[in-house]
């Protein structure tokens, strides 16, 4: 089995990381070694960046994860902000920001970096469409989770177990990208 870093502080993204990547061989262990959150124009950018503060204190091959919830109504807000306006405002204020509005259609996109020394970093993106409802529902996942429903879907990610929320989930996505990708480069 192989051995990959995940290079974070939240739990729940190991949780999910670990029932995706398990069965395909890959033993997950978190690694919680912090680094800056530059503020960017991209997701991707945020994590070029995480990627290459960690590579100075750690030499082992290591993934990283940044994901934002774009708002349509609130012109792609919180974006890459959605850390940042989660620990402000929280949902009841991502909730007042959308009363009243009748397009609640939202984007969770997710980006994982990975590094291996001596080698190019890779980048996989993967999105979950979905709709941001008027009220918190479910308490598993973390984060938006209680109040964003996948297109198809009747349930919010809070009210999914993780099995059934890998099967929309923007991280899911991205992380079978990277899972191709690598299987390609060995």
């Amino acid at each position: 089995m192989n051995t990959l870093y995940f290079i974070t502080g939240n739990k729940g993204k190991v949780a999910e990381a670990t029932k995706k990547l398990e069965p395909l061989g890959f033993r997950v262990i978190q690694k919680d070694l912090g680094y800056p959150e530059v503020q960017a124009d991209s997701l991707e950018e945020v994590a070029q960046y995480g990627v290459e503060h960690v590579r100075e204190r750690f030499d082992k091959p290591f993934m990283l994860e940044d994901a934002g919830v774009f708002i349509q109504a609130l012109e792609g807000f919180p974006g890459v902000y959605s850390k940042y306006v989660f620990f402000t405002i929280g949902l009841p204020g991502i909730l007042r920001l959308l009363d009243g509005m009748q397009n609640r259609s939202a984007v969770f996109r997710s980006v994982y970096a990975y590094s291996e020394p001596g080698k190019k970093p890779l980048v996989c993106t993967g999105e979950c469409s979905g709709t941001i409802i008027s009220e918190c529902r479910g308490t598993n996942g973390f984060g938006y989770d209680p109040v964003f429903v996948p297109k198809d879907a009747s349930k919010t990610f809070a009210e999914m177990t993780i099995e059934e929320k890998n099967q929309y989930s923007h991280r899911a996505k991205a992380l079978e990208m990277l899972v191709k990708v690598l299987a390609k480069r060995d």
